[in-house]
């Protein structure tokens, strides 16, 4: 065997080892840690299917889990602020300022009111994927989702309005593309949702241009 030869045959080894697929739990709560390119090569294909889509009747609103009157909105402005934030009332219920930085356009914001809190994977986008077939508790969970801090985050107003429901086939945002991948990737693992074909060789796309990157995946 060649030089040349040897060096394609490790380069293959390599390639191989890195889309290894660990074998991902379906039980909620299961943890497992795999790499970016094995986890979008992972996900299950299957065709989108958005018929009988109601955001607000089958997903609800912002909710507030703990009673303390701050509903997710507020809660992920709390968490993401890089200082301590200031509120409308004295009630503490409605987030004013602090300081974001947006991992889409890395932006610095001080006003709540330049930022939306996006869904990293749409909510139509989820339905399609399999959200129609959840329970209603389920899908008011997943639109509520705090357990994995990719799922909900502070967005420039004008960056989440040009996203909008596409997936990565049809836009990913100008900074941070391979964060967004991960996110992306994690959250549709950790809530079992498929992926369909155009979807799917966007991600492998991205992800095999991306450094490798660790992933850890808590099913939801």
């Amino acid at each position: 065997m060649g030089a040349s030869e040897a060096h394609g045959l490790v380069s293959a080894l390599l390639a191989g080892l890195l889309v290894t697929t660990i074998a991902a739990p379906v039980e909620a709560g299961a943890t497992y840690t795999t790499n970016l390119r094995a986890a979008v090569r992972a996900l299950p294909v299957a065709t989108q299917n958005n018929a009988g889509y109601d955001r607000d009747r089958y997903f609800g609103d912002w909710i507030d889990q703990d009673k303390d009157c701050q509903a997710t909105r507020a809660e992920v402005l709390i968490t993401e602020s890089r200082v301590t934030p200031t509120f409308t009332t004295a009630k503490r219920c409605t987030v004013a300022t602090g300081r974001w930085v947006t991992s889409w356009d890395n932006r610095v914001h001080t006003s709540a009111k330049t930022v939306q809190i996006d869904h990293t994977v749409p909510v139509v986008e989820a339905w399609g994927s399999g959200a129609r077939r959840w329970t209603q508790a389920r899908r008011v969970a997943f639109y509520n989702d705090r357990g994995y801090s990719g799922t909900l985050n502070a967005q420039t107003t004008l960056l989440n309005q040009q996203k909008q429901a596409k997936g990565p086939e049809a836009w990913v945002p100008p900074a941070n593309v391979c964060l967004y991948v991960a996110q992306w990737t994690t959250v549709k693992a950790r809530w079992g949702m498929s992926v369909d074909t155009k979807e799917k060789a966007a991600l492998i796309r991205y992800a095999d241009k991306c450094a490798p990157m660790q992933l850890t995946i808590t099913r939801a």
